[in-house]
């Protein structure tokens, strides 16, 4: 295998780098098809009798994609050339600050969500008393969306890896479309669920 020029930031030839980038694109997009199609045929519910069950196979599905695509994103970056000028203690700190930030944004949304809701439980019909305002979504209405990027960031300059940095750009530019796509229809099934609330009343 022919190293990649010195003067190159990124080896667009690795396969592994598209692998990385498609895993990136593939995860939140398949989801919110498998969602929506619950939300609208109870697909899975029919499938394994109940609402939690279902729940549980769809987030075991998404916990066991999300590892694999680490996983490839690691594998990417191992391929690719490193930037020595990102070798400095200041870059593995603030690497490992954007990790820490990371974790606690996607650690205190899935506290404050519960593993139902954080697995997408309000498209089984397992919806919320009320939407959750405390920390972080105090701050962020996706915290765990911006969580997921700061780790990819933080890895990236651990790792001093351009190709890394490139993958962090694309699961910025996922997420930011998920949530657009995501967000309106949550807050559709919650309305609703309020719609049905005053009916009754």
């Amino acid at each position: 295998m022919t190293p990649p020029p010195r003067a190159s930031l990124v080896d667009p030839t690795q396969p592994t780098l598209w692998l990385a980038i498609g895993h990136v694109v593939f995860n939140p997009l398949a989801w919110n098809i498998i969602s929506r199609n619950e939300y609208r045929n109870k697909t899975i519910t029919k499938l394994v009798g109940t609402p939690h069950r279902g729940v549980a196979l769809l987030g075991t599905a998404i916990f066991v994609a999300g590892l694999s695509r680490d996983v490839v994103f690691a594998w990417a970056m191992e391929h690719q050339p490193k930037l020595e000028l990102l070798d400095t203690p200041l870059v593995k700190y603030s690497g490992y600050t954007s990790i820490a930030l990371g974790l606690l944004l996607v650690l205190s949304s899935t506290y404050q969500l519960g593993l139902v809701n954080t697995y997408l439980g309000d498209y089984f019909g397992l919806l919320m008393e009320k939407r959750v305002t405390e920390f972080p979504f105090s701050v962020l209405e996706h915290p765990m969306y911006y969580g997921s990027t700061l780790n990819f960031f933080g890895t990236s300059l651990i790792q001093r890896s351009p190709a890394g940095l490139l993958i962090t750009l694309s699961v910025a530019l996922v997420y930011q479309i998920a949530q657009g796509y995501e967000g309106d229809f949550t807050g559709k099934i919650y309305a609703e669920r309020e719609k049905k609330r005053g009916k009754k009343k």
